[in-house]
């Protein structure tokens, strides 16, 4: 009977190599940087309630001011119904803002230029603007 040598061929072990190395790659793109992420997605829900805000003075015709407190934000102006079906809170408890924290959304369709910081108190260094020329829609842009 002859011999035959047991183990893993050079090819076998490159394949397995290159496995991990791929799953390795996926999960590290796939955990992305969740101090950026948090502060993006806070600042990208504020533009949109910013914008539901500024529409609904629009459309009423009633100032409506956007306040920033110490445990979140609320909306001042809109009619009870319309207040109690926005949010007055962040989506983390450690979301805060930097700077301004009043804004005045209307009624006018044309409203100065405003902006407001979000930062996260974990992440002090990673900040966003949400911001408006008074013409066009709260965009978010990086802090330089």
């Amino acid at each position: 009977m002859p011999y035959r040598a047991r183990g893993f061929t050079l090819l076998e072990l490159l394949v397995v190599i290159s496995i991990i190395a791929l799953a390795t790659a996926g999960v590290g793109i796939a955990m992305r940087d969740s101090g950026q992420t948090l502060v993006e997605r806070e600042a990208s829900r504020l533009a949109a309630l910013l914008e539901s805000a500024r529409a609904q003075s629009r459309t009423v015709g009633i100032p409506v001011l956007w306040r920033a407190n110490p445990r979140g934000f609320q909306f001042e102006g809109l009619p009870p119904s319309a207040q109690s079906a926005l949010p007055h809170q962040w989506l983390d408890a450690g979301t805060a803002v930097r700077g301004p924290g009043l804004l005045v959304l209307g009624p006018e369709p044309l409203i100065g230029p405003q902006q407001v910081l979000i930062t996260h108190h974990a992440f002090p260094d990673r900040t966003l603007r949400v911001v408006t020329d008074g013409v066009r829609p709260f965009t978010v842009e990086t802090v330089q």
